[in-house]
């Protein structure tokens, strides 16, 4: 790419046209890219370049274009004489508004983020009025130190690492989120928004947006630096730390945002911070007394995790990318169950209540049973093993339990790969308690077909009427089905082993179904041009 003085770059961008600004600016950019000095005798030119530059920054701009012209004001904002353009609070709205959106990491915008920003710590380092201007946005001033911390924590592991065990950054942003939602927390761990005490967090008036989108930013970067916590044991000292964390979050769970998009969001932070914590701490989620209008099960308030169930459905009805919006809170409540027995059996009467319905499969119908085990038969290996375990947790990880609430086909995966397809095996650490039977149940019991969990009408016997010789026949002939497919790579017949493990099933192991051997070379008659397409 030809370099351009600057005179032509104004040019270009004075035509106003998106694709000659484009490549005037990529060529000024390269050719200016390690400049951190300037000619005195350009700067009206400079300064001109940089009100035009706004000026496209202000209308709808293909993505590369945007990318250049934030590369641009990020190099003329490194001339502390030329920067008038960029001090007024239009120019610093404008960049406060690329710096301030908020796409996952992976996401390009990621790139014009850095750009905004940069440019805003140049205008901020080298001129008062830019801080001033700024300043009109006082919040804003603690969003863009969070942002780049943000950005420095995901990007960086060893600044992720210094901020959370040298800097005490659990303890440090902790404060900082429990200042920013304006919280009051007693020596109890029950928190409360100050000058609302003893006023239900659902019946708090929704937080500002500038409170919100703080606390997101801090939320993220706690993410970040926490993102191990919960695969190592924790002493007491940092116990304390996380329970008043968790006890922060259990607030955010129940406060909202200025409209129901944001509140979503503001949520999903927190769950997924929530499931970074170490396990015994999540005992906060349940430690706020019974409140009137509280909800209440075996003497315990269970608001928060109702509210947990209450968006983890939401999350799974919408359908939408499951294993980035749904697996954080179904992964966090089935912690939470095999941890705490009083959550365990409240979500039991929520998701598995006596089973009554013995006539349509588990998979079928719209409870929130029927909707966890569809996701059981799902391709996605991540998500039906999570629907599967969570379903298995609430069963106190009874085989039989769970088979009885799922059916055998589709609790084979899970029960398959703990090696308890043939039963057995103590279920876990868990209380005892009843399992009643309804007694829809009862009397239908020895008609339901384990398989598939319901009762079915019954099959005529496909072999009634044969003989003997007729029945040996057809079995030797689907051996010979099976053996030929298996030789032919389309499918891979398997057995269940003695350890409960599948393994695969040699020719020899089919011939051995029949209880009489079978040569290589032989084949029931004319068999092949029945089953060859």
């Amino acid at each position: 790419m030809m370099n351009m003085d600057l005179s032509a770059v104004i040019e270009e961008m004075e035509t106003g046209d998106q694709d000659s600004a484009l490549t005037a600016l990529q060529s000024y950019n390269k050719q200016m890219n390690q400049c951190f000095t300037f000619n005195r005798d350009e700067q009206k030119d400079r300064e001109h370049l940089g009100e035009l530059v706004l000026g496209f920054l202000d209308r709808e701009l293909q993505p590369s274009c945007l990318l250049a012209c934030l590369e641009t004001v990020r190099i003329l904002s490194r001339d502390k004489n030329c920067l008038d353009p960029f001090t007024n609070q239009f120019a610093m709205s404008t960049l406060a508004r690329y710096a301030k959106s908020s796409p996952p990491s992976e996401n390009p915008d990621q790139e014009m983020i850095v750009e905004a920003l940069k440019s805003i710590c140049n205008i901020l380092l080298h001129n008062e009025t830019g801080q001033v201007s700024l300043l009109c946005f006082s919040s804003q001033v603690r969003f863009f130190d969070l942002r780049l911390t943000f950005l420095l924590t995901a990007l960086r592991v060893d600044v992720r690492a210094q901020l959370a065990q040298e800097l005490h950054g659990v303890s440090l942003l902790g404060n900082h989120l429990e200042a920013t939602l304006g919280l009051c927390c007693s020596g109890t761990l029950e928190t409360a928004r100050a000058g609302f005490e003893g006023i239900p967090t659902e019946e708090l008036p929704p937080l500002s947006r500038q409170q919100t989108e703080l606390a997101m930013e801090i939320l993220k970067i706690l993410f970040n630096i926490t993102f191990d916590i919960n695969r190592r044991k924790v002493d007491e000292e940092e116990a304390a730390v996380y329970r008043h964390l968790g006890a922060i979050l259990r607030h955010c769970l129940m406060s909202h945002a200025d409209g129901e998009e944001r509140t979503e969001e503001f949520h999903s932070h927190t769950v997924n911070l929530l499931g970074n914590l170490p396990l015994p701490c999540l005992d906060v989620l349940l430690m706020p007394k019974v409140q009137q209008g509280s909800i209440e099960y075996m003497g315990v308030n269970m608001d928060a995790v109702n509210t947990l169930l209450k968006f983890m459905e939401k999350r799974l009805d919408r359908g939408h990318k499951l294993k980035e919006t749904l697996l954080p809170s179904l992964n966090l409540l089935t912690e939470s169950a095999r941890i705490h027995r009083e959550t365990r059996k409240f979500l039991r009467s929520k998701v598995l209540p006596p089973l009554r319905d013995v006539k349509n499969r588990p998979e079928v119908g719209n409870t929130l049973r029927n909707k966890i085990v569809r996701l059981m038969t799902l391709i996605d290996t991540d998500v039906k093993d999570c629907a599967a375990e969570f379903l298995f947790v609430l069963c106190k990880e009874s085989v039989s339990r769970f088979i009885k609430y799922t059916g055998y086909g589709n609790a084979a995966g899970l029960l398959a790969a703990r090696g308890l397809l043939r039963g057995g095996k103590d279920p876990g650490i868990y209380s005892e308690d009843e399992d009643s039977e309804t007694e829809e149940y009862r009397e239908a019991k020895a008609q339901i077909n384990p398989i598939t969990g319901v009762v079915e009408e019954e099959q005529p016997n496909p072999m009634e009427g044969m003989t003997e010789e007729q029945k040996e026949y057809e079995a030797m002939k689907l051996v010979h089905m099976f053996d030929k497919l298996s030789r032919n790579h389309l499918i891979q017949p398997m057995q269940l082993g003695m350890d409960g493990t599948m393994t695969e099933m040699t020719t020899e192991d089919l011939h051995k179904l029949t209880n009489k051997p079978l040569l290589q070379s032989e084949d029931p008659p004319n068999l092949d041009s029945e089953d060859e397409n």
